[in-house]
């Protein structure tokens, strides 16, 4: 429950939950998929790729849109005793309906979503309230990141938390075609990939990189329009080596972008585990990420860090007249990756969780599936 569905197409807990339903279900899992469906009827159900799916068509958009999807996939699966794993606690308090059902549900707290500037006063209370009121009625919470487990334990026992990271997938080759497309060269570009809000110090890079001429292209993805204040503050601030390319959702052609990048750029001030950081680093950039707690662990060594205009600047400045610096960064990067992000160890370490709260007759049941699944009998039986 909590996101919008599978496949992914909107986000990085649409695509965590599309790795993780497919990783389970070849595990010998029965996995249902909540899924939000634009318009108005009655929830259907159908299956995409092993995985059950039950669409909730919802007429309203925005917020309000997603609440009543959210309320509505809540008091379905709380018919039911199966275990239920909650994405994200924004709306929270509909969970306290899974409490008194007896169903266990496991709740990934997400990030601290009420400490970011772009909310309003009552979307920061609601946040603020939700967080809390999760943080008791899930059976066990997932930390996406040391520091939100840190943040949760003031909350609850630390028993209560199991900290497992984003993944991402490795990228080892991509075409160069979606490159040259946009008009770009391999190597001579860095990336830039996030919401254009203050707190991903979007207008900070723009700033530093725009205060002398640079030999490389600053590649902004994202919506920015002239009508929205911080958005034409970037806009005006960017030299003609800043290129904004608008939006792209289509994932091969992101990848090429990242994978044939000098670096990717995050600005990134909040938040845990990024998904756009994490799959940076499995692209094999050099990162160049803003100074905090929560870039420091993630990208460990893999990173320089900065902390405002003038900062980033200097980090140009430094990096883009030295390859073997960005060799450096490269490296470091993709053993941090390989230690602690890939999709097998990350979804290997939910499944671990998962099978600590089924319910018995479900453990069995999985322990059955398993026996008769081809893979898994040949796995066994070989164990390397």
């Amino acid at each position: 429950l909590g996101t919008r569905g599978i496949p992914a197409a909107h986000g990085g807990f649409e695509t965590f939950a599309e790795h993780l339903a497919l990783y389970l279900v070849a595990q010998g899992w029965r996995v249902i998929v909540y899924c939000q469906e634009d318009g108005a009827g009655m929830l259907f159900e159908d299956t995409w790729q092993g995985v059950e799916r039950v669409r909730i068509p919802v007429s309203q958009t925005g917020s309000k849109g997603t609440m009543l999807f959210d309320w509505k996939a809540t008091t379905h699966a709380a018919k039911f005793g199966d275990l239920c794993l909650t994405l994200g606690y924004n709306t929270a308090i509909f969970c306290a309906l899974l409490r008194i059902k007896e169903v266990p549900n496991l709740i990934n707290m997400d990030g601290i979503e009420w400490s970011r500037v772009k909310w309003g006063r009552c979307a920061k209370v609601w946040f603020w309230m939700n967080d809390w009121v999760g943080c008791w009625l899930g059976n066990h919470l997932v930390a996406d990141h040391p520091q939100i487990k840190a943040h949760l334990q003031s909350r609850v026992a630390a028993n209560k938390i199991t900290t497992i990271p984003y993944g991402a997938d490795s990228v080892t080759t991509a075409p160069l075609g979606p490159v040259h497309a946009l008009g770009l060269e391999a190597g001579r570009y860095l990336t830039v990939i996030a919401r254009g809000e203050p707190e991903n110090s979007i207008l900070e890079v723009v700033q530093g990189f725009s205060a002398k001429p640079r030999g490389y292209q600053l590649v902004v993805l994202g919506n920015y329009k002239q009508d929205n204040a911080y958005h034409r503050s970037v806009m005006n601030a960017a030299s003609d080596e800043v290129r904004f390319v608008g939006a792209i959702y289509d994932k091969a052609v992101v990848q090429a972008l990242r994978f044939h990048s000098a670096a990717y750029v995050h600005g990134h001030q909040v938040g845990g585990t990024n998904p756009s950081l994490v799959e940076a680093m499995g692209a094999g950039n050099p990162v160049i990420a803003h100074d905090n707690r929560f870039n420091r662990w993630v990208a460990g060594d893999g990173a320089v860090y900065f902390n405002g205009a003038v900062d980033f600047a200097r980090a140009m400045d430094t990096l883009l007249a030295n390859s073997a610096t960005l060799a450096d960064l490269r490296q470091h990067g993709q053993r941090r990756f390989q230690d602690a992000f890939t999709w097998p160890d990350v979804l290997k370490q939910y499944e671990v969780l998962l099978e600590r709260y089924l319910p018995i007759g479900d453990t069995a049941q999985k322990d059955i599936s398993q026996k008769l699944n081809p893979e898994f009998l040949s796995q066994s039986e070989n164990p390397s």
